[in-house]
């Protein structure tokens, strides 16, 4: 399997992602406890009984690098030469263990590099959303691809 080339990006595609993830606790305090985050949001069930949510939150991190990776296999697996940078993150719903996580990416510009003819810069919008349909997880990536190789 491979990703896109930039030839094969054209804005305005949405790419409904077919892969889909249920996040378990052991992802979340996994995360947490790797990325050295000790917030009690995140792995204080005690803890999170006396907030609005009544359970512990899903790290935001791991749930931008879920969402990201989710779309990776469909747009760019072999094709990427780099991420270039995530802008407008937001995750304006929670989400929790037991919640599965399906994606959506939108393509909104695509150019030819000014410097090297081999490549290019895509920019997307990523979003993520549980098994209710409610919006998670967004954010605008760009990323530089590769062009179709010479025939």
């Amino acid at each position: 399997m491979r990703g896109m080339y930039l030839e094969e990006f054209e804005p305005g595609a949405v790419i409904s992602h077919t892969l889909r993830r249920t996040v378990t606790e052991m992802d979340n305090m996994l995360f947490s406890n790797m990325t050295l985050n000790p917030q009690p949001l995140h792995i204080d069930y005690e803890f999170c009984k006396t907030t609005e949510f009544g359970q512990p939150l899903v790290n935001s991190l791991f749930t931008l690098g879920l969402m990201i990776g989710i779309s990776v296999n469909d747009t760019t697996v072999g094709t990427t030469i780099a991420n270039l940078g995530m802008t407008d993150v937001t995750f304006p719903n929670p989400l929790f263990h037991g919640d599965t996580v399906r994606v959506e990416t939108t393509v909104l510009s695509v150019r030819e590099s000014k410097s090297r003819n081999d490549r290019g810069i895509v920019e997307m919008e990523h979003q993520a959303f549980n098994q209710h349909d409610k919006l998670v997880a967004r954010c605008v990536r760009q990323a530089m691809m590769r062009k179709r190789p010479a025939q």
